[in-house]
């Protein structure tokens, strides 16, 4: 690999490429080569170059590659240039060109930049865009953490004319990743109206559930919906119920979960039973094992546990 230069002051990307086999081999050995680089280069150098790269190469895949490589220096020049990538419409469904602008999107979260909130919600809110980059965007705005992304959230987990339960789905993480509080009320009348609905909804009350869990314990409102949903149709949601109520300190707690010992799934049975042995230790282990009123499936649970602690203690 030669190092080249024009005026030994301006790098010659176009011998670089040439000297990495771009458009020459496969794919494997072009990422391996540019990967290489490193070893010739300083930070500076290596941030011009991968820019160059994303704006000259079309392969998708050696594109995507670059875009790894470079998340290593999140440089503000590097932004920019995946944010115009973000914004370029294709007519075509081409899984690659998806997979580069849903790397793209995770690439951009990682700046935690607030300014890259609007272009972000341009996507999600955008209907005609593939349905994986606006999961991407959700997620990034979730993780970015601006409370500017709040209330386009909310619309979109409300919104009835929305296909995509999936998009629905993400939304809801990513209101649970931003912990704002005005979020509460609307997810409490999503699970109000959902509640006893299983099927598409099934995994949108569990997200809800699980994002009331790490919005506000404290809030009453919050509480009674946690409650309500042990008593759910999904054993899934009953069991994000469940864990939440357990991480909630709340002193009502124990007697919450404790009926859900006797749940018709066993699952959720054995999820009960972690979750209060988390809140009370062994002793809840001795009590399922000692008393007839337990099934035979949660007392061969406790007996695991328990033979797990005394395992922890030699």
């Amino acid at each position: 690999m030669y190092v080249y230069f024009v005026n030994n002051e301006v790098l010659n990307y176009n011998s670089i490429l040439e000297e990495c086999g771009v458009g020459k081999l496969s794919t494997q050995l072009v990422v391996k080569n540019i990967a290489n680089l490193e070893e010739f280069y300083d930070s500076t150098e290596l941030i011009s170059i991968y820019n160059y790269c994303l704006m000259n190469i079309e392969d998708s895949e050696i594109l995507i590659q670059i875009i790894k490589f470079s998340d290593s220096y999140r440089a503000s020049s590097t932004l920019s240039i995946l944010l115009e990538m973000l914004q370029l419409e294709f007519d075509s469904n081409d899984e690659n060109l998806i997979n580069l602008r849903v790397m793209c999107t995770k690439a951009i979260s990682n700046y935690k930049d607030a300014s890259t909130v609007t272009p972000l919600l341009n996507c999600l809110n955008n209907k005609n865009e593939h349905y994986k980059v606006r999961l991407a965007c959700a997620d990034a705005l979730g993780r970015i953490g601006d409370k500017y992304a709040v209330k386009p959230l909310i619309d979109v987990v409300e919104d009835e004319n929305e296909k995509s339960m999936y998009l629905k789905e993400s939304a809801t993480f990513a209101l649970g990743l931003l912990g704002d509080t005005s979020a509460i009320d609307p997810l409490v009348a999503i699970l109000e109206s959902k509640h006893g609905f299983l099927g598409k909804f099934s995994f949108l009350k569990e997200k809800i559930v699980e994002a009331l869990g790490k919005l506000n314990f404290n809030n009453k409102k919050v509480l009674k919906a946690l409650k309500n949903s042990l008593m759910d149709s999904s054993p899934m949601v009953r069991i994000n119920a469940i864990e939440a109520i357990m991480n909630s300190e709340d002193e009502n707690s124990i007697n919450l979960i404790k009926p859900c010992l006797a749940d018709e799934d066993d699952d959720v049975k054995k999820n009960a039973l972690i979750a209060l042995y988390n809140l009370l230790g062994r002793d809840i282990l001795d009590e399922v094992i000692s008393l007839p009123n337990y099934s035979e499936y949660l007392k061969s649970i406790a007996q695991e546990l328990i033979e797990e602690y005394e395992g922890d203690d030699e």
